[in-house]
């Protein structure tokens, strides 16, 4: 213990440097930049920035990289809240009670709340790898496939809880999810479901599916209202806005310390990253904070709270195996340690003894980074939130052509772009129809570790993988999760002696609607990939037949309880009070909600997504609205194919904001051209991104000659 702390003074000493503390500070202004912009991240500033460490000593090229890492999950909040459009991944749940605060005029107290739970989290996380490392050491060996398999099932379990009052929907949707992540070579060599497209040889993105799943229907619901994101025309973030925020986050300590637990503990685990960490996190707050049922999902400042603390806490979490084994805790990470080998530092016991004052280089470096983020985030938000009252028809477009360069940075191919839109109108679909969206992205994001920890269960335990000890304790938990609902209310009416709706087994004709069709959809999707993998070996057709059969288990229960039972008995197992179900059938009966979803649906209950009120406006509006708007969005992919997504870029934004909104010649050329430099200085000089080929380019080879605007 002396000998540990001797280092961690040691190691602050150094960091104390002015130099150091000057390239821990770049690193992060560079982190909080990356993580503001959609579809860029952490791992895209690592990547960047690991070059430039070559001749730095290593206290100074890991403070550097750390400070950008530990900050990116801060910054991400402000267009999560602002927009409803995660920065990265890992700010994908906080959308869903962040962006609804924004609206009703919350900005300020959701980054009040979302700012400290970060850097509670941040602190509790590098204090966790400060005094964890010996102490894990043996533990981590001890955990095997089968654990860490369970462990993975649990997260998939919060599919039922992400989707509210519809469970089986959420259960469905990260079934979809998990097939999706099939998609592509399989380890054993099999190409799944490629149909001869060589962009889909390795599978989708996860950055053109998020931006796809949640970035374009929010767009599109901006767009149909033609509001600005705040309701309140008073957009300005004040002290005391953001005081609010703290001091909600000082009062739901627990629950920070609960989430930071989480994210730190699960980022612990190798392969369990930012995708799943802020998922699990909010789906535990969902079923364990008082009223969270009724409240998360529609600007409820916990949800914030939860999603926050955890995505931070998890960069201390992951550099435990990364530092004591070797074994990237996160894709992050894979380059910290390529940094590691880069400084000549061998992860395992020497960086546990002879070098464990650089171990405590790391530790310093995440406190000192998310307490710099976090009061950079304090000082701007207001800067920030300005864009709240930003004309949609300036602000669409701006956005959009963002999410589209984000969206590229998939695979730098054509097919990120078809896989943004095409997401982006089944995200669209799902809204409108109340499917759930978070658990088909959970879903896509554990797939590879599913199938990974199944294979090798299965071949390694055979059946006894599920009877290991501490695999049964996980599975039986997640089966109490998924069964409490219907135990509660078993129990509830035997105590109370409520009274017995009749069981009622009869096609509902009213119910053979779009809800039905697209269970039917999923359903021939899981038939589908059973039927494909026949011919498959074992390694290859584990996984596929495992989630088809279970994703045709839960859709036919869907579909029964939908198209079959009477929504009195359905309402009676959800414990729906008989006033409860007179409004909600009055309100399916008037076409009541918000956005001509079937919100009204008085069986369908309230799922834990993203809601938008359209007020007065009709369907036909609604759906001629959403049309231009997705005529607009295929318009800007066919001019990128003929002259490139950099010269479309502009072309499209400054014809939708003369067109559409209406701005003057100068508002529309000066938003335009310096959204259009910014994007062409950090895309084409920064980053180099190798543009795809077009049109244009391919009838004048000679335009793809010239470096400074060779985007053809």
């Amino acid at each position: 213990m002396e000998l540990m702390f001797d280092m961690a003074v040691k190691a602050a000493v150094a960091l104390s440097d002015p130099l150091r503390l000057g390239f821990l500070a770049l690193g992060v202004f560079i982190g909080l930049i990356l993580g503001v912009i959609p579809g860029l991240g952490g791992l895209v500033g690592l990547s960047l920035l690991l070059p430039f460490t070559f001749s730095m000593d290593p206290f100074t090229a890991l403070a550097f990289l750390m400070g950008l890492s530990a900050v990116s999950a801060t910054s991400d909040t402000i267009p999560a809240v602002l927009f409803g459009v995660p920065g990265t991944v890992a700010s994908a749940a906080t959308i869903l009670d962040g962006f609804p605060m924004a609206r009703r005029g919350e900005a300020g107290r959701a980054f009040g709340a979302a700012f400290t739970a970060s850097v509670i989290g941040g602190l509790f996380g590098a204090v966790l790898l400060g005094i964890s490392l010996p102490i894990l050491r043996p533990v981590m060996l001890a955990i095997a496939s089968p654990e860490l398999l369970a462990i993975c099932i649990f997260g998939l379990s919060l599919a039922a809880v992400l989707a509210g009052g519809s469970p089986m929907k959420g259960l469905v949707a990260v079934c979809l999810g998990l097939i999706f992540a099939g998609t592509g070579e399989d380890p054993g060599g099999t190409l799944r479901w490629t149909f001869d497209t060589l962009y889909l040889y390795d599978g989708f993105r996860i950055v053109p599916i998020a931006l796809g799943l949640f970035a374009i229907p929010e767009i599109a619901d901006m767009v149909i209202q033609r509001s600005a994101i705040q309701v309140d025309s008073k957009a300005r973030i004040t002290r005391r806005d953001q005081w609010l925020g703290v001091k909600d986050a000082v009062r739901h300590w627990f629950l920070v310390l609960r989430c930071s637990s989480i994210g730190a503990g699960l980022g612990a685990v190798p392969g369990i990253g930012a995708p799943i960490l802020d998922w699990v996190a909010y789906g535990h707050a969902a079923r364990t904070e008082k009223g969270a049922q009724e409240s998360f999902g529609t600007g409820d400042v916990r949800g914030v709270i939860a999603s926050e603390s955890s995505n931070n806490a998890k960069e201390g979490g992951s550099l435990v195996p990364t530092i004591a084994f070797g074994v990237p805790g996160t894709a992050s990470m894979a380059l910290i340690l390529g940094a590691f080998i880069i400084h000549g530092l061998v992860p395992g016991p020497d960086m546990l003894s002879k070098n464990l004052d650089v171990t405590y280089t790391l530790v310093w470096s995440i406190a000192l980074a998310n307490i710099i983020g976090a009061g950079v985030c304090f000082l701007f938000a207001n800067q920030f939130a300005k864009v709240a009252v930003i004309r949609i028809g300036i602000l669409a477009p701006v956005v959009l052509a963002i999410i589209f360069l984000g969206a590229f940075q998939g695979k730098n191919a054509w097919g990120d772009i078809y896989t943004l839109l095409c997401f982006g109108l089944l995200g669209f679909a799902m809204k409108r129809l109340k499917w759930p969206r978070p658990p088909l992205l959970l879903g896509f994001v554990l797939g590879g570790l599913i199938e990974s920890y199944l294979f090798i269960s299965a071949n390694v335990y055979s059946w006894a993988w599920m009877w290991r000890p501490v695999t049964l304790v996980i599975l039986l938990i997640t089966l109490y999760g998924l069964l409490r609902p219907l135990i509660n209310y078993y129990v509830t009416r035997r105590r109370r002696d409520g009274p017995r709706v009749p069981f009622s087994f009869r096609l509902q004709t009213d119910k053979l609607d779009t809800n039905a069709i697209l269970g039917l959809i999923a359903l021939a999707i899981f038939g589908g990939a059973i039927w494909a993998s026949q011919d498959w070996d074992f390694r290859s057709f584990l996984f596929p037949r495992a989630i088809g059969a279970v994703g045709i288990a839960f859709t036919l229960i869907m579909l029964t309880f939908h198209l079959f039972l009477s929504p009195r008995y359905i309402q009676a197992l959800k414990g729906i009070s008989p006033r409860d179900r007179v409004q909600a059938e009055r309100a399916a009966q008037t076409g009541g909600g918000s956005g001509g979803g079937e919100t009204g649906d008085p069986t369908g209950g309230r799922h834990l997504d993203l809601v938008t009120d359209f007020g007065d406006l009709d369907k036909g509006t609604i759906r001629a609205r959403a049309a231009a708007y997705f005529l607009w969005c295929f318009g800007y992919f066919a001019g990128a194919a003929v002259i490139g997504l950099m010269p479309a870029m502009l072309v499209f934004m400054i014809a939708y904001i003369r067109l559409v909104g209406r701005e003057s010649w100068r508002m529309t050329l000066g938003v335009s051209a310096g959204t259009w430099l910014a994007a062409y200085g950090l895309f084409h000089q920064v980053l180099h991104v190798p543009w795809p080929q077009t049109v244009i380019g391919n009838l004048w080879p000679v335009l793809r000659t010239n470096p400074t605007f060779n985007f053809f």
